[in-house]
This record gives structure tokens, C-alpha cells and sequence, in this order.
């Protein structure tokens, strides 16, 4: 999920940046991508739709406009 992966990438950050100041000197570089691909999406679609989250007219309508996108 989106929100799992900011997390981490905010916790890598984190670490990194105290990491950085007890170091002096030391330069650490983060780097992450959060690019989800479309079957990841489609899984947690599906997952909101089974939890309740969303209605299956919502679900229909988010999953044309996923399978639409060129990424």
C-alpha cells in the first residue's frame, strides 16, 4: 500500500538524518522509489472493496480509470 511505503521511506529517513548527526562529516544519500505498479493498485482496490471502504459503482469507476492510465 502507498501509505506502507511513505512510512518506510520516512523511517529510512529519519534513521538517516540522526545517523548523519552523531557522524559529523558522514553523508548518507536515501534513496527510494514509490512507483506501485497497476496489479499492486488493483489488489488494494479490491481489498477497499471487500473491506467495506468503497461500493462496487466506486470500485468499477477507480478500476477503468487505473486500467486507462499508461503507466
Amino acid at each position: 500500500m502507498i501509505v506502507n511505503r511513505v512510512c518506510q521511506a520516512a523511517t529510512v529517513l529519519a534513521a538517516a538524518l540522526a545517523l548523519t548527526a552523531c557522524g559529523g562529516d558522514t553523508v548518507v544519500k536515501v534513496e527510494q522509489s514509490t512507483q506501485i505498479s497497476k496489479g499492486w493498485e488493483l489488489k488494494d482496490l479490491q481489498k477497499a472493496l471487500d473491506a467495506g471502504a468503497i461500493n462496487r459503482d466506486e470500485f468499477e469507476r477507480i478500476k477503468q480509470k487505473l486500467l486507462k492510465r499508461t503507466n
